[in-house]
């Protein structure tokens, strides 16, 4: 199962994540993305390669 994390310091809330992520594994808390649903990932790195900031890591 892969792991999914986001550095929330690095995270600026925009939602791209969110916006870009096919199975929903993100959603908004307080302003940061959360992995909510880590079992649903399906390891396209969507997530990873389309964060600005480059939060967040999928590590297989």
């Amino acid at each position: 199962m892969p792991t999914v994390t986001v550095d929330s310091a690095k995270c600026n809330g925009d939602s791209t994540c969110v916006s870009v992520c096919p199975v929903s594994v993100f959603e908004m808390q307080n302003g940061k993305a959360a992995p909510v649903n880590q079992d649903a990932c399906i390891v396209c790195r969507a997530c990873e390669t389309q964060c600005p900031t480059q939060a967040i890591t999928v590590k297989e």
